[in-house]
């Protein structure tokens, strides 16, 4: 635990360093978002958020690669995932800077898809009647579809200071906390993608929050968000194919088969956001990747809350989900359902308070 805590503060400290020099970077190369009647900034600001992250990242990677247990985390399946990533951020830069159309972003992102299946990175078995191996073309595109709406929905929250980043971490912290005990209660290996991915991603994100809260002084841009959702999308694959089907006993159906289970959790209201979009403009008669203003977040921020606690409203609902759903594997079932009636308690009372609040404008 010592060795991935460390791999999380540095990355942490990685990205917060890097981040003003990419700032700067972007400035200089024009990769700014101006101020458009959707959006809720009022300044121009410097996009390529995704590259300090990538770059933070990177040299983690660098530094922890010879330590005893990260070591043993870095194999084929995080070659995988850094390649993958890598092709992301360069496309997520080309759109940060020229505004590339949704159907290119899109193939780019099955293309980054494909190239975690080179890499042996795909769902294997489904919960199906028991469990269900499936073919290889199936899984292929089980996969693919795991990746594309991950990465869409981490991208459709990108519309607010603070956001995207803040729910993406508390997603990590998820994924971390359940592969960890996943592999000191069952037994699973300690060493793996999953707890190398979650730890760096959460510290980027937290390194990067600092320059991106309100008011931002940068943008993760579609650079950062398609970034995220593809680390977030590998690391529920990869926890997946650590387990074996075949040992999955009455006893151990439930945490084995929540990695299926907790992206759909953790990404909840991200999902949610992206599915009522999509159905809201094909209502109206437009394409599904047209921009609008009716986001959740937009909603809140009309019911009169300021940005900051919209933020942490958003927040909170995702750990209400997240973190209930990861104790449940491990723990009584009472102790997830206090655990949830708790924080959904808090996440009330701040949703309601904050009507009208004009305190952190």
């Amino acid at each position: 635990m010592r060795e991935y805590m460390f791999t999380l503060l540095l990355s942490a400290a990685l990205c917060y360093l890097i981040t003003p020099f990419v700032r700067t970077l972007a400035s200089k190369f024009g990769a700014v978002a101006l101020v458009r009647t959707r959006d809720v900034h009022t300044s121009p600001t410097p996009r390529w958020g995704g590259v300090a992250m990538w770059a933070a990242m990177s040299l983690t990677f660098i530094i922890v690669q010879h330590l005893t247990l990260v070591g043993k985390s870095f194999g084929h399946e995080a070659q995988g995932i850094f390649l993958a990533g890598t092709f992301l951020v360069v496309l997520g830069m080309a759109d940060d800077r020229y505004q590339l159309d949704a159907l290119t972003k899109l193939a780019g992102q099955a293309l980054a898809a494909g190239i975690l299946l080179i890499y042996g990175i795909q769902i294997l078995w489904l919960p199906i009647n028991g469990v269900i191996t499936l073919p290889p073309s199936i899984g292929q595109l089980v996969t693919v579809l795991i990746v594309l709406v991950t990465i869409n929905a981490v991208n459709f929250i990108d519309g607010l200071d603070g956001l995207a980043a803040g729910i993406v971490a508390i997603a990590g912290a998820a994924f971390f906390t359940f592969a960890y005990l996943l592999a000191v209660v069952w037994g699973f290996s300690r060493a793996g993608a999953p707890s190398l991915m979650t730890a760096v991603l959460i510290g980027i994100c937290l390194g990067f929050l600092p320059h991106n809260f309100h008011p931002a002084r940068i943008f993760m841009g579609d650079s950062g968000s398609m970034f995220l959702g593809l680390l977030l999308a590998s690391a529920a694959i990869t926890l997946t194919g650590q387990v074996d089907p075949n040992a999955i006993t009455a006893v151990k159906v439930g945490p084995t088969l929540l990695p299926l289970l907790l992206p759909f959790a953790v990404l909840a209201i991200p999902l949610a956001d992206l599915v009522l979009a999509i159905a809201r403009r094909l209502r109206a008669g437009r394409s599904p990747f047209a921009p609008d203003k009716d986001h959740l977040h937009h909603r809140l921020l009309a019911a009169g809350n300021s940005h900051v606690r919209t933020a942490i409203i958003m927040y909170l609902w995702t750990a209400t989900l997240a973190f209930p759903i990861t104790i449940s594997a491990f723990a009584p079932a009472w102790v997830a359902l206090l655990t949830a009636a708790a924080l959904a308690t808090i996440a009330i009372v701040v949703t309601q308070s904050g009507k009208k609040d004009s305190i952190y404008v």
